[in-house]
């Protein structure tokens, strides 16, 4: 067969049947291989087997596709051309790294013969992206092809996950190769190294310790990581808590970790993270970190943070976490679900056991003292609000997606997530124009889901065009643009900050009518909320319309994000504002502009 059906039949053999991305001349044997295939492969029924989602923008395919692979699971699929093609993935692509999302991006490159001529439509592809991919293959041999997908869907998926790139000129896609139907590339360095991870199991020398600075403690806290999450590992760490009674804290990542409305759920610490979840950080003695990496949203001050711990304990897949910002008592490499359940089964053959429960009557004293809340009298309709209302209907089994800003923390802390992969944010990179063409990528992967997308006015309008994306293929997501005029995060950062000079935070940008612009891209449910009385209203018909539906909210331009830490500062300095109370006032010791991001 062609190099281009042989890329098909491997993504057929990986089970892909979905496939985002936009076309161009060095990418158009493939594409025509994915008509071929559906035509061939029908049998009489009236649905294609691999299904090809054509976006308005190749970011906008980017982003559908780490949003099926976050709510999936599985590895999603991109396909796009050479040149602008490949560089308009670039984004997508290092936001799936940092956030260890796992990724297969095909792309088209000029034939051999004009590589490096300037030709039309030519990009250095794996100079581009050999500094944010997993990993980057050109592939120069045709009879490399086949072993080459295999190799990359491998590489995604396996260790810790991540984003590969197969740059495929054009006239390998055109080469006549003999198709094995196996086989993949020798990577041993790769593969010994994961062999070596996998291999590391605990020993019961390695239990005993932890099981001793778990026996010393009156305070243990599990700090749950997106680790958790991508390692499918769960259960095992819910089972692990509720064996032993452990409180869990989950990063902005790891929300749906721990199921958000157990008693012993902390919901999410960090800069903006819930109060009581930061203060039970200060107070506990001996903190698990479970697939978390201690990143400056958390541990902005890594010398301060959890100053009370007697020990650290870290579990990671990745050794280059270990000890990397916050220096650990007890670590171990390994594969996260296995380690959590040799760690409970030890536990249960030693008999262990202890009773935390004073510390549990703090955590609940904590969750009830410094809970979230915000202005409820307020004339003007309040972002929190709205989401509390939401929230009441989605009972935290919804997936959802955001873009980045305040509308993103605000999302984060007011809705509850009773299981993983319900959560889809730009963490690491806080990529905006994100959260709408992920939440149709997710509603593509979970389509007996419900699947919203949280945004801000600034964030949508990164990838708008994707609107016209969702009402094309009739995906009935439910967008959300809290409108508050502005790069509300920003703004936010500048009172604080920098006395208030709102220097290119306005854009004055006030003129986008979204709700005309959402009808004119096919959305049959298109409305503006712009009163505080007609908000139980407008949500019920938003969550109950059957299809595409928009809703543009206005909120209050001053709503903040509280709580909410300082870069560089401690959680002894969080600023909790007006309506959440706080237990230490921060001191003076404000960070200057330029410690802002």
């Amino acid at each position: 067969m062609s190099g281009a059906e042989s890329v098909i039949q491997v993504l057929a053999d990986e089970g892909v049947d979905t496939v985002f991305g936009y076309s161009g001349g060095a990418i158009l044997p493939i594409y025509d291989a994915v008509f071929r295939f559906n035509e061939n492969s029908c049998d009489g029924i009236d649905a294609p087997k691999m299904r090809l989602v054509v976006p308005a923008n190749e970011q906008g395919a980017g982003f559908m596709a780490a949003g099926y692979a976050r709510a999936s699971g599985t590895v999603g699929v991109v396909m796009v051309t050479s040149g602008p093609g490949a560089t308009n993935t670039v984004t997508p692509v290092r936001d799936s790294m940092a956030d260890s999302v796992p990724m297969v991006v095909i792309c088209g490159q000029v034939p051999r013969a004009a590589i490096g001529t300037d030709a039309f439509q030519e990009a250095p592809v794996s100079a581009i992206m050999g500094a944010i991919a997993k990993h980057v293959f050109l592939v120069s041999d045709p009879s490399l092809l086949e072993e080459t997908m295999r190799s990359a869907f491998e590489l995604a998926r396996t260790g810790r996950p991540g984003p590969v790139v197969v740059d495929i000129p054009k006239d390998v896609q055109n080469s006549d190769i003999d198709f094995k139907g196996h086989g993949i590339l020798p990577l041993h360095g790769y593969r010994n190294r994961l062999a070596a991870v996998n291999r590391n199991r605990l020993t019961d020398k390695d239990c005993e310790r932890f099981y001793t600075m778990l026996s010393e403690s009156e305070r243990p806290l599990i700090y749950a990581g997106g680790g958790v999450i991508n390692a499918n590992a769960t259960k095992a760490m819910r089972r692990f808590a509720n064996e032993y009674g452990i409180p869990v804290t989950t990063t902005l990542m790891a929300l749906g970790a721990s199921d958000t409305k157990h008693p012993l759920a902390l919901h999410m610490l960090g800069m903006h993270g819930v109060a009581s979840a930061n203060y039970a950080v200060e107070d506990c003695d001996f903190l698990i970190a479970i697939g978390a990496r201690f990143d400056d949203r958390v541990a902005g001050n890594a010398a301060k943070f959890s100053p009370s711990a007697r020990h650290i304990a870290q579990f990671d897949v990745d050794s280059a976490e270990i000890g990397k910002v916050k220096q650990v008592n007890w670590h171990h490499v390994g594969v996260l679900q296995t380690d959590l359940v040799d760690m409970l089964e030890y536990g249960r053959r030693i008999g262990f056991s202890k009773s935390f429960a004073p510390w549990h009557d703090e955590i609940a004293v904590l969750k009830k003292e410094y809970a979230l809340n915000y202005d409820r009298d307020n004339a003007l309709i309040q972002p929190y609000a709205i989401i509390e209302e939401i929230n009441k209907y989605t009972k935290g089994e919804a997936i959802i997606s955001t873009g980045v800003g305040q509308h993103q923390m605000w999302a984060a802390q007011y809705f509850d997530f009773r299981e993983p992969r319900l959560w889809l944010t730009s963490g690491s990179m806080g990529t905006m124009g994100f959260g709408l063409p992920a939440a149709i990528g997710a509603q593509f992967a979970r389509p007996d889901r419900v699947v919203i997308d949280i945004d801000g006015d600034a964030s949508i309008r990164m990838n708008i065009g994707e609107l016209e994306t969702a009402t094309t293929y009739n995906q009935p997501i439910k967008v959300i643009v809290l409108n508050n005029f502005g790069d509300g995060m920003v703004r936010q950062w500048q009172k604080l900050y920098f006395d208030g000079r709102m220097s290119g935070s306005d854009k004055s940008l006030h003129h986008k009518d979204f709700v005309k612009a959402a009808e004119a891209d096919g959305f049959k449910f298109s409305k503006r909320l712009d009163k505080k009385d007609d908000v139980e209203r407008v949500i019920r018909e938003f969550m109950d319309f059957k299809g595409p539906a928009f809703l543009e909210v206005i909120i209050d331009r001053d709503a903040g994000v509280y709580p909410m830490v300082g870069p560089g500062q401690g959680y002894d300095n969080m600023i909790t504002g007006d309506f959440i109370k706080s237990r230490s006032k921060p001191d003076d010791d404000s960070p200057g502009p330029s410690e802002m991001f």
